[in-house]
């Protein structure tokens, strides 16, 4: 009995870290799971631990394509205009993609983000958060140099997680199609209403 559950417990690991043929088939981690302690790389190229950066305020954790999307431009611009009043609430916002720390700066200079940019080239922590899925063909070239050539051909569906200190999932956003994305004022309002 003892053999069977360790098996089950191995079994449902791996298959949370797995890369989704699509962006429709992804499996994200659900409200009241704890995301994983994973190493991220800064704009200017540090590591930093993923729990150790929650643990510091309640965060909105910003999943998006890369610099090289506008809609992501777009979506990271929005955010940007409601970041004010999100850190009035107590948060901090942390954007992730699979950019390279040098092309993280570029659209921190770009788009004026005053918020911070993660590095998540090899795509470790998209799958861990069940986001993962395998790039189109025609999107391969773009991530290995948007990465450095650290992207093996996978994306995150953009999402936006919001996150309390000890790590817990207290609201998620996870939509396959990349030209939808929650409003600023929407996760504001969602924000708001948590505590």
């Amino acid at each position: 009995m003892k053999a069977l559950i360790v098996l089950l417990v191995l079994i449902s690991s791996t298959t949370l870290a797995q890369v989704a043929k699509s962006p429709e088939e992804v499996s994200p981690l659900l409200i009241g799971q704890q995301v994983p302690d994973i190493s991220l790389k800064s704009a200017d190229n540090q590591e930093q631990q993923l729990r150790s950066l929650v643990a510091e305020k309640p965060t909105v954790l910003l999943f998006y394509r890369g610099g090289w999307c506008p809609y992501c431009n777009a979506h990271l611009s929005e955010i940007q205009e409601a970041e004010e009043a999100i850190i009035d609430q107590g948060y901090q916002i942390l954007a992730i993609s699979p950019d390279a720390p040098a092309n993280l700066q570029t659209t921190e200079d770009d788009k004026q983000i005053h918020y911070q940019l993660y590095s998540d080239a090899d795509g470790t922590l998209m799958e861990a958060m069940g986001i993962a899925f395998k790039a189109p063909e025609n999107y391969l070239g773009l991530l290995e140099k948007s990465s450095e050539g650290e992207n093996q051909g996978i994306l995150p569906v953009p999402s936006v997680f919001v996150i309390d200190t000890n790590g817990n999932i207290e609201f998620e956003y996870v939509n396959p199609d990349y030209k939808t994305r929650i409003s600023g004022k929407l996760l504001l309002a969602i924000i708001e209403n948590l505590h």
